[in-house]
């Protein structure tokens, strides 16, 4: 992990359990005598001069140390416990929960669990929130399955809470297009909520993140969940409602982004759909932008114009030539395909298309495998 010594991890590990997330004051003793003698003077209920509030705040919680059964469990299921000391923290990201007035089951959170090979920090800084209905219209599945892929073709971290609905479609159509995604929990690391996503659960964590504030054997609540959406809100680069009813934690969701300075855009549906009547609200009070679109919802993430060059960050297939660019498109994000194949997608005759394929070889953009290709 490095950065911090085992004891600064261990006593960050104590600190993250012992009062409910999120907690201010634990966070502010942190701020001003460090982690290692703020879980001591926890301990000792015995905290300097104008703490008192941690004491109310870590009663319950104060003498049960699992500090090192919590960082054991998550070794053992490839998690870590990512701290504001360690270099992949996502303090820009988060500092909006310092900032806004976030007095209900608001502020930073003090420690991030998270389960998976990328770096927060980067994912954080660079994601889309898609987020919605639990009963899920057919219509929400295409459109979240539309807008994922091509943010995720446009390597645009998509997040969400790995929830049924919405929130299932989003992560496994980011999946399937090969690009990042990350599902924030209201459980602890090592919990598969709901049960019937723990095999797409297991896939995020294979080649994205599960994060959680909350740490290893904690259950989800009705609470959790509500503290967990200003994380989903907090760690994006704008919010998109695919679906939601009149209140539900979608409509929560982009509360906390409006209250934080997140762009929020919300899909219009169909005005007989009760699953789509938050959207035409937020859009009718003027709260959301309309979104219909991979272009519109990138435009609403990036209102400097970065839209124009994917998210302003330099990426492998930038200065690619236009039918270069269509021949890449037409390569799917998994699997293999043949010339003729990709002519057809791509529109392209058979020999536009070979001198293509030979140029973003050179690059190393793509593989030939024997005989067909796929993306690098």
């Amino acid at each position: 992990m490095g950065g911090i010594t085992d004891e600064e991890r261990s006593a960050w590990a104590y600190l993250a359990r012992v009062a409910e997330p999120p907690c201010s004051a634990v966070e502010s003793l942190c701020a001003e005598i460090g982690p290692v003698a703020a879980a001591a003077a926890i301990r000792a209920r015995s905290v300097p001069a104008g703490h008192e509030s941690v004491l109310a705040a870590t009663a319950g919680r104060a003498e049960i140390d699992t500090s090192a059964e919590d960082l054991e469990v998550a070794d053992r299921i490839g998690a870590r416990l990512i701290t504001r000391d360690d270099a992949e923290w996502p303090g820009w990201p988060l500092l909006a929960l310092s900032t806004a007035d976030t007095s209900a089951r608001g502020g930073e959170p003090l420690a991030l669990w998270a389960r998976g090979p990328r770096r927060l920090d980067d994912m954080a800084s660079t994601a889309i929130a898609l987020v919605g209905s639990r009963a899920a219209s057919g219509y929400g599945e295409q459109v979240t399955s539309t807008l994922a892929s091509g943010l995720a073709m446009e390597d645009w971290t998509v997040t969400s809470g790995g929830a049924y609905g919405i929130d299932g479609v989003a992560h496994r159509a980011a999946l399937a297009s090969g690009g990042p995604t990350m599902a924030v929990m209201a459980c602890g690391i090592d919990r598969d909520y709901p049960a019937g996503h723990a095999r797409l659960l297991a896939e995020i964590a294979e080649h994205g993140l599960v994060i959680s504030e909350y740490p290893p054997g904690t259950t989800a609540a009705k609470h959790r969940f509500l503290t967990r959406n200003r994380l989903v809100a907090a760690m994006s680069d704008a919010v998109i409602v695919v679906e939601a009813g009149r209140r539900s934690g979608a409509a929560n969701t982009a509360a906390w982004a409006r209250k934080l300075g997140r762009p929020l855009g919300a899909v219009p549906g169909p005005v007989t759909s009760a699953t789509s009547v938050g959207c035409h609200q937020m859009i009718a009070d003027d709260l959301a932008q309309l979104v219909t679109d991979t272009r519109s919802v990138i435009a609403l993430a990036t209102p400097d114009g970065a839209a124009e060059s994917g998210r302003g960050r330099p990426r492998a297939t930038d200065g690619l030539a236009p039918e270069e660019q269509r021949v890449h498109d037409a390569i799917p994000g998994r699997g293999a395909v043949t010339i003729e194949e990709i002519a057809f997608s791509a529109g392209l005759d058979i020999a536009t298309v070979r001198s293509a394929l030979a140029r973003m070889d050179v690059r190393g953009l793509i593989v030939n495998d024997s005989g067909t290709w796929r993306l690098a």
